[in-house]
């Protein structure tokens, strides 16, 4: 099928550009060698898989000046199996000083970063909680978020300004949970108790404020299931503004937490979280957390997706800290961490991998986003301008997908190679509302689930009509970029793929004696006639070409 206004082609020689990937959230490990620890953290151990969260009330006492948390967590889960003991995780150095459950205190055992509770019985079908208090001096950010922890700043004032982040990581760095993304919550409420004269925002809707003498208590409820990492606390000088969002599913309520001296700034800048609500509506669907409403919530690190509270720190200037990823101008035109971590509440918040293997999930679709809200207020050349911008930042130096059952990511890769294939797929599918309602659907029938990657994939070829395990195996499981081999002689084109996996024959657009068309390329050699030695690779396919 002829496209139009299809500008960007690819011609040979390739130039490889190998470069750090500069904003990888999460510990991104690369690593081959994996402990007892792993395997707690990162699977569904039989004390985990026997019950099913349904609440949390955490409700901690924050005291800046000693850099020390203390507090409980109310756990409310229904019983699956009837089994006793039960796996709460909370990483070193906090500790978990009393279990109780109907006032009994329990036996808890701990094994590293794993605690184990002794219950007494328990009844299919129950629905039963326990409270964990918990204390310590939790991990300090050193480089937050990647690294993640608590991050205990000041502002320009002298007043303290303090935030979590976690991913990769895991919540557990800093409360007690069931740390495990494939059981998210299906609700809870937030207590934090901070010094008087600073605000704590945490995610979903401020229920109230207990003010004391000394400290004030911030209640904030989550009515929508939420992931453990997506919890937050910030603390700092914070003044509020708000304004309505009209979107799919009526008026949104969204709030905005800045540095009481930033406020000017922000209420410029923060323009773009309207525009980001209407363009990620359009591509996604409805906002999933409409009863949480939507918060942008300055601190003081680059910024993350805690759900419905969005952190912010990009200084109020557009790209990434005033850079733009993709080298193509396109970036500056919008701030990379209102569009990225807002684009997250869909992809992450929403739609949730099971093991944070399967990661990409999560920064594959969310940095592909950045290019569609380009695509909504630019245009699609402009669109592809960018994505295929960022492929200088693709290492290729392991596959997207990391190990399962050890809390092992993939390549850092999951970023813009994530995008970059996304974005091939558009093109395989030649039929861009088609394209959309598959995003849309994504968000619809896998609305507040935690998901596989063979779900993704799965639902994606069924949707678009076309077997793509292939495809989804080469750019998701290998390091391979398919590579087009090629000879032009007495007025025959030759070509074949290498590089690729078994099975792998994804089509291509190419440009050949000045006019697009498609070719069908797989491992073995085909021809076609060609008049003259004009010939291109339509550069909106992630591939690499070379001329024999």
């Amino acid at each position: 099928m002829q496209k139009i206004n299809k500008p960007h082609f690819l011609t040979l020689p390739i130039v490889i550009f190998m470069c750090f990937y500069a904003n990888a959230q999460g510990l991104l490990q690369n690593k081959n060698n994996f402990t007892r620890q792993d395997t707690l953290r990162g699977s569904i151990t039989p004390e985990r898989e026997w019950w099913d969260l349904t609440y949390y009330h955490l409700d901690i006492e924050v005291k800046p000046e000693e850099k020390f948390i203390s507090g409980t967590n109310t756990i409310q889960y229904k019983v699956l199996l009837p089994r006793t003991i039960m796996q709460i995780d909370l990483q070193e150095p906090m500790e978990i000083t009393k279990v109780t459950q109907n006032g009994k205190s329990l036996p808890v055992v701990r094994d590293g970063n794993a605690f184990f509770i002794t219950l007494d019985k328990q009844n299919v079908g129950d629905i039963n909680s326990i409270v964990v208090d918990y204390q310590g001096y939790p991990k300090e950010a050193k480089r937050a978020p990647w690294d993640g922890g608590f991050s205990w700043k000041k502002d320009k004032n002298g007043k303290h300004f303090i935030a979590t982040s976690c991913q990769g990581l895991g919540a557990s760095v800093w409360w007690p949970n069931k740390d495990h993304m494939y059981d998210e919550v299906d609700s809870m409420d937030i207590s934090v108790t901070i010094p008087k004269g600073l605000m704590n925002v945490s995610n979903g809707r401020l229920k109230g404020v207990d003010k004391y003498e000394k400290t004030i208590t911030t209640h904030w409820t989550v009515k929508n299931p939420i992931n453990n990492y997506g919890v937050n606390v910030n603390i700092g000088d914070y003044v509020n503004f708000s304004e309505e969002f009209t979107g799919e599913k009526g008026k949104l309520d969204m709030d905005y937490w800045v540095l009481s001296y930033n406020l000017e700034k922000a209420k410029e800048q923060f323009k773009d979280a309207p525009k980001m609500m209407k363009a990620f509506e359009h591509w996604f669907g409805p906002y999933p957390f409409y009863e949480d409403s939507f918060k942008l919530v300055e601190v003081p690190y680059l910024g993350m997706e805690h759900q419905s509270s969005v952190t912010y720190g990009n200084q109020y200037i557009n790209g990434y800290l005033g850079n733009d990823l993709s080298g193509t101008g396109w970036g500056l035109k919008f701030d990379f961490i209102i569009i990225h971590e807002g684009g997250h509440e869909w992809f992450a918040n929403n739609i949730t991998n099971k093991d944070i293997a399967d990661m990409w999930i999560h920064e594959g679709f969310t940095a592909y986003s950045e290019n569609l809200f380009l695509d909504y207020y630019y245009g699609k050349d402009a669109s592809a301008e960018y994505v295929i911008g960022t492929r200088k930042r693709i290492q290729n130096d392991r596959p997207l997908i990391g190990e399962y059952g050890v809390n092992h990511e993939g390549s850092g890769d999951m970023y813009y190679k994530g995008a970059n294939m996304l974005h091939t797929l558009r093109q395989l599918i030649e039929d861009d509302e088609l394209w959309r309602q598959i995003l849309r659907g994504l968000n619809k029938d896998f609305y507040h689930k935690t998901v596989t990657s063979k779900q993704i994939e799965d639902y994606i070829s069924l949707k678009a009509n076309k077997d793509l395990r292939a495809f989804f195996n080469q750019y998701l499981r290998t390091t391979k970029i398919p590579t087009l081999e090629y000879t032009i002689e007495n007025k025959l084109l030759k070509f074949r793929y290498v590089n690729i996996v078994d099975g792998f024959d994804m089509p291509i657009e190419v440009e050949i004696d000045g006019k697009h068309e498609w070719i069908f390329p797989n491992s073995e050699w085909k021809t076609k006639p060609i008049i003259t030695e004009e010939f291109a690779v339509d550069k909106d396919f992630y591939i690499y070409s070379k001329k024999l």
